[in-house]
């Protein structure tokens, strides 16, 4: 217990002292996860809203490949990701390799099937006479369509906050192909790893508190977003 109070006081002391070192890790974790939700969003919301309300051959063998993916192992992404990134790689002429991109490449693949995923799922549960009616009343299809997203609003925040979940809190990918460097790509995950490495069980305990902190502050703020009326 004297480790880990010495932990939370030292994740303490370097909130309030402002540990540059700290502050920047931490901004670079929101940033790229933050990134790599997003770029999960633009993907996984329309993808699944097709796989909703589309019907076309090999659908549900769609359907349960993106399902797999909600559960892929993100050191086997990190694996694949560094292989087509690598200089003989067929993306190595990018120069990607050991960059906040490649992580944000990686994670938002992560992310990307659980919010496809979740947004089909969330959108194959509203009663399709709700649809019909939509169009009934005289609705186009884009606004039938935004209609739609609206009343599935809650399980689709849902799907932005295990997105962003599943991302802040891998490091198996993030290792592979982010390396861990220094003022780089150093994220919070990253650099607990490396700490109790080094056997600095007070500082991973430490940065293990804040990322705790930085991930639930915000989910309470998508939470909040979710539950407006």
């Amino acid at each position: 217990m004297e480790l880990v109070y010495s932990g939370l006081v030292k994740a303490f002391r370097m909130l309030i002292t402002g540990d540059p070192e700290v502050y920047r890790i931490t901004l670079l974790t929101l940033r790229v996860s933050g990134t790599a939700t997003l770029i999960s969003l633009l993907f996984g919301i329309p993808f699944g809203t097709v796989l909703a309300f589309t019907k076309f051959p090999g659908r549900r063998l769609l359907l349960s490949v993106v399902n797999t993916g909600m559960g892929l192992p993100p050191v086997v992404v990190g694996l694949w990701i560094s292989i087509f990134l690598w200089r003989s790689g067929p993306l190595g002429f990018l120069g990607l390799l050991y960059t906040p991109a490649a992580i944000i490449i990686a994670q938002a693949v992560i992310a990307s099937p659980i919010v496809a995923g979740l947004t089909a799922a969330a959108l194959q549960q509203i009663d399709p006479k709700l649809r019909l009616q939509i169009k009934a009343l005289g609705a186009t299809g884009g606004q039938c369509l935004w209609l739609m997203l609206k009343e599935a609003r809650f399980s689709l925040l849902a799907a932005v906050i295990a997105g962003f979940g599943a991302v802040v809190s891998e490091v198996g990918a993030s290792m592979m192909v982010g390396g861990n460097v220094k003022g780089l790509t150093r994220v919070l995950t990253t650099a607990t790893v490396m700490e109790v490495s080094k056997g600095n069980y007070d500082v991973a305990i430490a940065l293990s508190v804040i990322l705790v902190l930085l991930s639930y502050l915000t989910t309470l703020w998508l939470t909040l977003l979710q539950q407006k009326k």
